[in-house]
């Protein structure tokens, strides 16, 4: 190992230090990797069953420390602590159901032209696998990388965000205790720039799955191509909910609320853009206001709503969108103006925002809602793919027709009728355009990234 430096571990909510960990460097990568390949073949080689009773030990350990790991990943990103909770839940979910998945690898069989031979596909181990996790979510993202490899066979060393690594050391340890042999999950810590670039262009990663912004993940592809390796890549959204002119107003507020505002807005399915039809817009617009005015914002262990940004410059970023827009025209119909002391931003609804403005086009990545207003269903979706992004998009309305035209023609990866934009933990996930690319995660399709098919003729 490298001579030991470490970074503080900061709690944006209180601005302290909850803990020091090493500060990775480039020979610390090259060892992990190193580390990871030797242990690959022999992992590889356990059975399936083997493979699925380690993940399923994994689970119980994270359900048994569930409140402590949530309190970690609250003090280093600053979710709610019902949030964080909730993450943990959902983290157990994905791994037992990638506890199955170890014994779900499938293939097939092709009739053969010549007589006498058999035809099979198979699925074999990717190898070992690059594992980059962003920080707003410091336990499932990472848990979504490595259940699915260690389910395959596969290897992996992750790297998690430098905001938040304690929930992924902490992930590590628990696999370990679940009975993983030496190696094969190896993690690093330090900054995208030294240590995920290292990581990315190491010759012994087989296989990168990334988690994070969509310029980054754009550095990463092209990386990969160079090295013809698979990626995986979850990049950002600017998802938009559509409110129908026959909707329920009610409900779609409700769901577009809590979609839009989870995690302070700092999640990529979070809901940004309301494409109001103009016969409801004017409701809409006072009904989520008032919803937003009654958020109470504080800390996260405290029993809020709304918690704070990850650090002062995302607050920043967020309110420069807020102020841009009111320059350009928008006009803000939240009253909120005062916040504790610290990285928050008060829950904002701009109205009367038009599709060109920045507010409406990037990644605020922060609790600001945008209200755009349209005469028809076609305008909607003209308006919601009017966007470089493509990850999840939702539609409220009582009209089917109006449903299957917004989900047939939506280009989106996910798109939800009548509900906000929750995932599921057996269900594909992902985006297109400029919101992913590669294989979804979730899911049996996380097969197709894990794994290499491989065609075998058996001749008699």
């Amino acid at each position: 190992m490298t001579p030991e430096r470490t970074q503080s571990v900061i709690n944006p909510a209180t601005a302290e230090s909850i803990g020091e960990v090493p500060l990775s460097q480039a020979a610390d990568v090259d060892a992990a990797v190193r580390a990871a390949r030797s242990a690959q073949p022999g992992w590889a080689a356990t059975s399936p069953s083997q493979r699925a009773d380690v993940l399923a030990r994994w689970a119980g350990l994270l359900a048994e420390v569930r409140e402590d790991l949530a309190a970690t990943a609250t003090a280093e990103m600053g979710k709610l602590l019902k949030e964080s909770l909730g993450e943990v839940d959902r983290a157990v979910a994905e791994i037992r159901f990638m506890s199955g998945e170890a014994l779900r690898a499938d293939g097939q069989t092709f009739p053969s032209a010549r007589p006498g031979t058999l035809v099979y596909t198979t699925r074999v181990p990717v190898g070992t696998v690059a594992a980059i996790t962003p920080w707003n979510f410091p336990i499932v993202a990472p848990v979504r990388k490595i259940a699915p490899a260690l389910a395959a066979g596969d290897a992996v060393v992750v790297k998690p965000a430098e905001q938040s690594p304690l929930s992924a050391l902490r992930l590590a340890d628990l696999l370990q205790k679940a009975g993983l042999p030496a190696g094969v999950v190896n993690v690093v810590c330090g900054r995208g720039a030294e240590v995920g670039e290292a990581l990315v262009n190491h010759p012994g990663v087989d296989a990168i799955s990334f988690t994070g912004s969509t310029g980054v993940g754009r550095r990463i592809s092209r990386s990969a191509g160079e090295r013809l390796i698979p990626v995986q890549l979850e990049l950002g959204g600017k998802n938009a909910a559509y409110v129908d002119a026959g909707a329920d107003v009610e409900r779609a507020v409700a769901e577009i609320v809590s979609a839009s505002i989870q995690a302070t807005g700092q999640r990529c399915t979070a809901i940004s853009r309301v494409i109001a039809h103009e016969s409801v817009a004017d409701e809409v617009s006072a009904r989520i206001a008032a919803e937003y005015d009654a958020l109470s914002v504080g800390p996260g262990t405290d029993p809020v709503d709304v918690g704070p940004l990850v650090s002062a410059s995302a607050r920043n970023k967020a309110a420069d969108y807020v102020e841009g827009a009111i320059a350009a025209g928008a006009v803000v119909v939240t009253r909120r103006t005062e916040t504790p002391t610290g990285p928050y931003l008060a829950p904002t609804v701009l109205d009367h925002v038009t599709p060109d403005m920045a507010v409406a086009r990037e990644e605020v990545f922060g609790p600001v809602l945008s209200i755009i207003r349209v005469p028809d269903t076609d305008t909607a979706i003209n308006v919601a793919n009017d966007s470089d992004y493509g990850l999840a998009g939702s539609v409220f309305t009582k009209d089917l027709a109006a449903a299957l035209a917004f989900a047939g023609e939506v280009d989106t990866g996910m798109v939800h009728v009548n509900h906000g934009t929750a995932s599921q933990p057996h269900v594909p996930f992902g985006g297109v355009r400029a919101s992913g690319l590669g294989p979804y995660s979730i899911g049996h399709v996380a097969q197709e990234f894990f794994t290499k098919l491989k065609v075998v003729y058996v001749a008699s």
